[in-house]
């Protein structure tokens, strides 16, 4: 989820993202294997806190504050979830900003009938580390990549979901796991395109120190101030639902308190604030670029009711990536979680292309 739950007063302003090593910190066993019955299809976790849990009961992945796995990177704590058979092909599931992997609630446990899924939370969100550093667009890249590398391992496809759109394309076009991507999903991706008409001119005007202080002084101000409002559980609800404008019934209290408790940090304003200065007029990669080297199948799946990412950024990479696959979802900006059922069909039918 792109998540101007925590910034809708901030977002549209700056347009966040949205213009158009390292081992288990224990050894988990596998704990889980559960069936319904012989043509059922085993659904495994080697996680303990899912230990009790069973998928194949229809409910949705439950909301574990304390966590689900822990995924040591970078001397930083991931919050991930594992779920499904591992001999089956991998999926990796990556959230926007400001959500987490729970807000894949409904897909995790339906597609690990037939997939290895996995989902993380990226650091700075979530239930995973919020250390005070830089953030840009190069530190989720990594993370998917180390992640898809040291624990997945294996043949993957990668979908994501806004920023984790981006982070997913950013992830699938590098070089470095190039050989594991059998494929990418975008899930009304967030991301900047190349302005053909816009000139190449580098400017060399050095920064006024005084000025640069003082904006940045105004910024830390706007921007807590606007943390610490849209933080609050009523807020929350009332911009989510303004982002689910099909089925805003899907928007729950728990969906809600899995963004609201992570916000409790204590580096959660700070880590907010330096999300929003870096990436505020979108990452410095563009769009564009990444399609250039990406080199596997991609499926597009669009709430085309997004009022955040429109249409016409599916529509753009259409134009710049022909083979691409478009399953348009009768949804706002979190396809995923408003219309489940549509967009896990998707994602299987594109997979069995593969």
């Amino acid at each position: 989820m792109h998540l101007r739950v925590l910034s809708v007063l901030l977002i549209s302003s700056t347009g966040f993202l949205t213009r158009e090593t390292t081992a288990f910190s224990t050894q988990p066993r596998p704990v889980t294997t559960t069936s319904t019955g012989a043509e059922s299809p085993s659904i495994i976790s080697r996680l303990p806190s899912l230990q009790n849990y069973d998928p194949l009961e229809g409910k949705r992945l439950p909301w574990l504050e304390s966590g689900y796995g822990t995924w040591n990177w970078r001397d930083h704590k991931i919050n991930y979830v594992e779920l499904g058979d591992p001999s089956r092909p991998a999926l990796l599931l990556i959230h926007g900003f400001g959500a987490s992997a729970y807000h894949f609630r409904h897909n995790i446990p339906d597609l690990a009938k037939d997939y290895h899924v996995y989902a993380f939370d990226l650091l700075g969100f979530g239930l995973s580390s919020k250390p005070v550093q830089d953030y840009a667009a190069e530190v989720w890249r990594d993370q998917a990549v180390d992640f898809i590398k040291e624990i997945i391992d294996k043949p993957t496809i990668v979908a994501g979901n806004s920023l984790g759109g981006f982070t997913a394309l950013y992830a699938a076009s590098s070089a470095e796991v190039k050989s594991y991507i059998q494929g990418c999903i975008l899930l009304n991706a967030a991301g900047r395109f190349r302005d053909p008409d816009a000139p190449n001119e580098v400017s060399t005007d050095e920064p006024n120190v005084v000025i640069e202080t003082v904006k940045e002084w105004i910024q830390r101000l706007v921007i807590n101030g606007s943390f610490y409002y849209t933080k609050r559980p009523a807020r929350i609800e009332q911009v989510l639902r303004q982002v689910y404008p099909v089925n805003a019934d899907n928007v729950d209290s728990e969906l809600v308190e899995s963004i609201q408790v992570p916000s409790q940090d204590p580096n959660a304003a700070e880590v907010f604030y330096r999300v929003i200065t870096k990436n505020g007029s979108g990452p410095s990669v563009y769009v564009d670029d990444l399609l250039q080297e990406l080199d596997c199948p991609l499926l597009l799946c669009w709430g085309e009711e997004d009022p955040w990412i429109r249409p016409a950024a599916a529509d753009r990479i259409q134009q710049l990536y022909p083979s691409s696959q478009r399953v348009s979802i009768a949804a706002g900006h979190c396809p995923h979680d408003e219309d489940p059922e549509a967009v896990n069909d998707a994602i299987r039918s594109f997979i069995q292309q593969i």
